[in-house]
């Protein structure tokens, strides 16, 4: 009597219950979460009134996830139902069918529950996969066409960005189900013997041959589609020899052919597997020999021959043959990324003295910012705090307002609510929740003034009446008839607010405090916010927020309503999910009210030809993550501005308006979501219009580009020499941090009036001398890039050279040197690059900061300095007195005398009166002059290294002047200066930074 044992142990009856029940609370919760987060979002989208991009995107997910999910299960789970009707009805005794049999006797009884059960998993894991491919489908059924076909097929780019994608997805969901079913048939195949490895006779059955091979077949049929597929995937491939995107010489002439032939060879290749195995030898030698042959024409036709054509072919003559193909990827790469129609013009910036005209200008001149967005924040919070909870952030922002009939940029600020600040007092439920719930005030101040020892001139967001001050306007210059802030920068997803009183006549949100010194409240009036007052929505959100006050509180009442997401780049991004968004809204006051500007872009990452860029790398400067959001490491090669977005900072709304009518992405996106998701361009408001600005991030990209795309001759770019470079910045280069984009109201050469325009200056890769200021505006409603080209052999000098010139000026540095102490720093604002009377300005603002607690920085002098950025160099009280003296130099250079130093005399041999010095004393000052030779040999070597030792060596050989002259007696010769001193009537010392850049 043979005993017939269980091949696995039984679990107890409290086993399964105990199992059962922990799987019930799971997926209960895991439901009830769901549903929470659902239920919540709807009545969230419901508020702002777009419901339609909820239900559209929920929608195509849930149909996603049902048809790859149920295709996946069905195809996988058929072919085990296959596997196991194909069994053999008779298999031989051996070992090896003995050790299986265990396995058949746990299967076969319940096989239709377990072929269920691993189809189930294998389609919930495909569908929870294609949900997430939700923007693909979208795009895939409401893409249209580009208008502009590909260079190499004459397809329209509608396609690679519209339908590859998708097609790619597809593809390799039938690559996953072919896989996975022919492993699932195999194993099945295995346990029932209809595939075996010992014993007599085949090892395989007729019907198990004729199943697998059938699935090996549709698999090499698949790797014919995507051989087909890969040859319009090439356009979009790295061109190791052009190093750029798009398919090069060697891929256009040999693997292009290379992968029609293999698409060919794998038809051939799938119908010799099923014929040979099933139709004429009936075993898998034939089949195999197909499919090893297969792999060798992959490996010599699409790997070696390519190979060989680039090696032997394409690499000793590169330039002439990867030309075409470098003309595609530039001509693409310029469309893509908006920069076909940047104007170009050359700046000759051959004057290096400064002209008359520099003191009765009135485009350039008086339209300087001197107050950086940046350094005057911790200004702002000083002094226009009033309490400790209001913060301004770690960056302002730079817009332009009319004020008294004339145009002109201001620092604008919000002043907002940081949690973050509050005390443990102030810090419990309700406080943070029901009574410190918004903001107050947009406050602004000329980018171009200061007052009051170096503060900026606040015009506006007083919190009440104005007392009399010398230090801000009395009245609000920019006034705001809905000043509060219940939306803002500083808002975290966990900062919701619950407004709305039981009593009217009793408010509970604090608004500002007055000038008697008491504090006003105020209730919530706004449409915005869900409306919780119901115990229902009471209860869903305690659910959500996992806070029972919601449900205990009595600050929650019948009227109450909840604000969240409250950040306005987060309201912008849950409400357009499709677009990639600005790392730097702003404020505005438009119409009375305190609007968020998001700036929104569409992109794209399958252009044909195009360079593919990281929108991280590209847009990370000083500035990412101080005051600005740093964008998600995105790989795209087509970018628009095509949407601009605000929010209301008071009641939430969010409006999106079509800003490029060009973009076939956008148009895809607004079908898919109905045709209205997008307010037309003409729906914009005027006075909204009006406060439009170039994007930064968008700039940078295009700045990042241009310092190589703008080379359009394909040999010039193949040999790389009129490459630019961005610099780093200026008062830290070592940092290793770009020198970001600074926005300015002015004119440009060219320009008729001034703009409002985002400026940025680039250098020759490689050197430090300036190359080019590339400029971003709007002009007539549309943005327009403008590049003024310097020449190659310019002496002008760029940005980190023109900041290290002027700060190691012996006399400025100095003067610098009495400003910061032990008790103070020195910090340098931004170092503007301003073209003027065919030469350039540079003007970077000093500010001072005391290191005592609480102290904000004052801007306390200016330095300016025009031409090379070293011959003339001033550093004044203020823009008005840098003026005068920059031009006072000018005036004396033209007269042919000496311009003078700045805070110091004329050095030994500027052609004076002086006696001849001998002794020490003329020692000292031949070590100068060898000194300002070696400044001179080392600056137009362009070695930055050897030019600060020099600049240091000069500094000390000054020194040593000095203290031989002080030695020798009081009425001996002036002390030789850094500061320029170098005349085109020859005769005088030059200065140290008299020559050009390098």
């Amino acid at each position: 009597m043979v005993m017939r044992s269980s091949p696995l142990p039984r679990m107890s009856r409290r086993g399964r219950v105990t199992i059962g029940v922990l799987v019930g609370v799971f997926v209960l919760f895991t439901l009830l979460g769901w549903g929470v987060q659902a239920w919540t979002d709807w009545l969230w989208y419901d508020e702002v009134r777009y419901t339609q991009v909820f239900t559209g995107v929920l929608a195509t997910r849930l149909l996603l996830f049902l048809v790859v999910g149920l295709a996946m299960a069905l195809v996988v789970g058929g072919n085990l139902w296959l596997a196991h009707r194909l069994r053999p009805k008779l298999r031989p005794h051996s070992l090896e069918q003995a050790t299986l049999e265990r396995y058949r006797m746990l299967l076969g009884p319940r096989l239709g529950l377990w072929i269920s059960l691993v189809a189930l998993v294998v389609g919930l894991f495909a569908g929870l996969s294609a949900q997430s491919r939700w923007n693909q489908w979208l795009l895939f059924r409401n893409g249209g066409d580009f208008g502009v076909k590909d260079p190499e097929f004459g397809v329209d780019v509608g396609f690679y960005v519209f339908q590859l994608p998708f097609w790619r997805y597809v593809l390799g969901v039938g690559f996953t189900a072919v896989v996975l079913a022919l492993l699932g048939a195999l194993a099945v195949h295995y346990i029932f013997g209809g595939v075996r490895l010992q014993g007599v006779g085949d090892r395989m059955t007729n019907a198990a041959r004729a199943h697998l091979s059938t699935l090996v077949a549709v698999f090499v049929l698949l790797k014919a589609v995507a051989y087909v597929l890969d040859r319009r995937s090439m356009l979009l491939e790295y061109n190791e020899g052009a190093k750029l995107y798009g398919a090069g010489y060697a891929d256009i002439n040999a693997l292009l052919p290379a992968k029609e032939i293999l698409a060919y060879i794998s038809v051939v290749v799938a119908i010799a597997i099923i014929v040979f195995s099933n139709a004429v030898m009936r075993n898998l030698v034939w089949p195999g020999i197909s499919l090893a042959l297969l792999g060798v024409s992959a490996v010599a036709i699409g790997g070696i021959y390519p190979w060989a054509v680039q090696t032997f072919e394409v690499k000793p003559s590169a330039k002439d043959k990867e030309a075409p193909y470098i003309e595609r990827s530039i001509d693409a790469t310029r469309a893509a990324f908006g920069l076909a129609d940047t104007k170009i013009q050359p700046y000759a910036a051959s004057n290096l003295v400064p002209p008359a005209s520099l003191g009765t200008d009135a485009s350039v001149v008086p339209n300087v910012r001197l107050l950086d967005p940046q350094l005057v924040s911790e200004t702002y919070t000083q002094l226009q705090q009033v309490r400790g909870f209001y913060d301004f952030g770690p960056k302002l922002d730079i817009d332009r307002y009319a004020v008294g009939g004339k145009t002109s940029d201001y620092v604008v600020g919000v002043r907002e609510v940081n949690y973050g600040e509050l005390t443990d007092q102030q810090n419990t439920w309700i406080n943070r929740h029901t009574v410190y719930t918004h903001g107050y005030g947009l406050v602004a101040a000329p980018a171009n003034q200061v007052v009051c020892g170096g503060q900026p001139y606040f015009v506006s967001g007083f919190l009440g009446e104005k007392t009399q001050e010398a230090c801000s306007s009395q009245t609000e210059q920019i006034p705001a008839t809905q000043p509060r802030i219940y939306y803002g920068e500083r808002m975290e997803p966990e900062d919701y607010a619950i407004v709305g009183q039981a009593n009217p006549e009793r408010n509970a949100e604090f608004d500002r405090p007055t000038q008697t010194g008491g504090e006003q409240y105020y209730t919530y009036t706004g449409e915005g916010g869900v409306e919780i007052g119901s115990f229902t929505r009471r209860l869903l959100y305690a659910i959500k927020e996992q806070e029972s006050n919601f449900l205990l509180s009595e600050a929650v009442n019948e009227n109450s309503k909840l604000l969240y997401v409250r950040n306005p780049r987060d309201r912008v991004e849950k409400v357009a999910p499709f677009l990639t968004l600005d790392g730097d809204p702003y404020p505005a006051v438009v119409g009375g009210r305190v609007q968020w500007i998001v700036d929104g872009y569409t992109t794209a990452a399958t252009y044909p030809y195009a360079e593919r860029v990281n929108l991280q790398a590209e847009t990370t400067d000083e500035l990412t993550g101080r005051g600005t959001f740093q964008l998600a490491r995105e790989n795209v090669n087509y970018i628009r501005n095509s949407v601009k977005a605000t929010v209301d900072a008071y009641d939430g709304t969010v409006r999106l308006y079509e800003f490029d009518q060009t973009d076939p992405v956008l148009k895809a996106w607004n079908k898919a979501f109905g045709g209205d998701l997008v307010l037309p361009n003409d729906k914009i408001p005027a006075e909204l219009r009006e406060h439009f600005r170039y994007p930064a991030d968008l700039f940078k990209v295009q700045r990042n580009l241009l310092t190589k795309f703008h080379v359009t001759d394909p040999g010039d770019f193949y040999s790389a020499q009129d490459f630019w470079q961005v610099p780093n910045v200026p008062d830290n280069p070592d940092g290793g941090q770009k020198q970001p984009p600074y926005y300015l109201w002015t004119q440009f050469p060219g320009q008729t009036t001034p703009r409002f325009q985002l400026t940025s200056a680039v250098t020759p890769n490689g050197r430090q001398n300036l190359a080019a200021l590339i400029s971003g505006s709007y002009v007539d409603g549309k943005p327009q890039l403008e590049v003024l080209e310097l020449p190659d052999q310019t002496r002008i000098s760029g940005p980190v050279q023109v900041h290290q010139q002027m700060t190691n000026n012996a006399n400025i540095r100095q003067q610098l040197n009495l400003l910061s102490s032990n008790q103070a720093q020195v910090q340098y604002g931004n170092l503007l690059s301003l073209p003027f009377g065919d030469g350039m300005l540079y003007v970077e603002p000093v500010y001072v900061k005391s290191n005592q607690q609480d102290a904000y920085p004052l801007l306390q002098k200016v330095l300016l300095s025009y031409g090379d950025g070293g011959s003339y160099v001033v550093l004044a009280n203020n823009l008005t007195d840098g003026i005068k003296q920059l031009v006072e130099q000018g005036k004396q250079a033209v007269e042919g005398g000496t311009p003078p130093p700045t805070g110091g005399t004329p050095p030994p041999g500027d052609g004076s009166n002086a006696p001849p010095l001998t002794g020490e004393l003329a020692e000292a000052a031949s070590k100068v002059q060898a000194a300002i030779a070696e400044v001179k040999a080392a600056q137009t070597s362009g070695d930055f290294e050897r030019y600060g030792r020099a600049l240091k060596a000069l500094d000390e050989a000054m020194t040593a002047f000095q203290q031989a002259q002080q030695a020798a007696s009081p009425t001996a010769p002036a002390a030789p200066s850094g500061s320029p001193s170098a005349s085109p009537s020859g005769g005088s010392a030059p200065s140290p930074s008299a020559s050009a850049g390098g």
